[in-house]
């Protein structure tokens, strides 16, 4: 029997909204979809759900993004709680907002048929449902906070990637033009990615090298004191 103290209180929903980005031909993407219920029914939104009594919020959030990309074992963070009285028209609703970044190789396009979704190029990205464009503004301010200083980019990008890849993915994160030989000078000193022995060359006749990140050697170089830094 739930103890008097607990019956006594008021219940709220939980959710969860995730921030789910890509990125594809030098532009970062957000997944967003169409609500499909009142409030604000068929105006866009990020992807949510509700905590369910048997998940914990890990759990939840892991559900919510493999159920909108179909795929697993994402990188996610936490951005932060929006708990705003009226934030939602609906009901009470809490929510803990997530940020998720994916591999689009890896990205079933079939779930944008089945969920009314689709990438939206981040700089056109339009009025979103409740706080949704705060929680999408907060996170990008972390994003590219954290960029600097983690790796945190290697997992916007498929397994194999060039250098020219990586630098216009930063240059999509911090909306700058970055000086290409100190870029590639920087991030070879590291030590940290693997030359391949295959090359691109949709892009040109020469061709770039393929470059795999060694997260093995990155998370050594940790514990010797060693820090990302662009």
């Amino acid at each position: 029997m739930t103890p008097l103290f607990y019956r006594e209180q008021e219940k709220f929903y939980l959710s969860v909204d995730c921030i789910i980005l890509g990125f594809k031909d030098g532009k970062l993407y957000l997944l967003i979809s169409k609500r499909k219920f009142e409030p604000l029914q068929g105006h866009d939104t990020l992807m949510g759900g509700f905590l369910r009594s048997d998940e914990s919020l890990s759990e939840t959030v892991s559900r919510v993004v493999h159920e909108y990309t179909g795929i697993q074992d994402v990188f996610m963070e936490q951005v932060g709680t929006y708990g705003e009285i009226n934030r939602d028209e609906g009901e009470r609703v809490i929510s803990i907002a997530y940020y998720a970044l994916i591999d689009l190789e890896l990205f079933n396009e079939e779930l944008c048929k089945i969920h009314n979704a689709r990438w939206e190029e981040l700089d056109k990205v339009g009025e979103l449902i409740f706080d949704h464009n705060q929680m999408l503004s907060d996170t990008i301010e972390i994003l590219r906070k954290k960029a600097a200083t983690q790796p945190l980019g290697f997992n916007l990008l498929p397994e194999k990637f060039t250098l020219p890849q990586l630098q216009s993915l930063y240059e999509a994160i911090y909306q700058t033009e970055l000086d290409k030989r100190n870029f590639r000078k920087k991030i070879l000193e590291m030590d940290i990615l693997e030359k391949q022995e295959d090359k691109d060359k949709s892009s040109s006749k020469r061709g770039a090298f393929y470059y795999k990140f060694n997260k093995e050697k990155y998370d050594e170089l940790l514990k010797k004191g060693y820090y990302f830094s662009l």
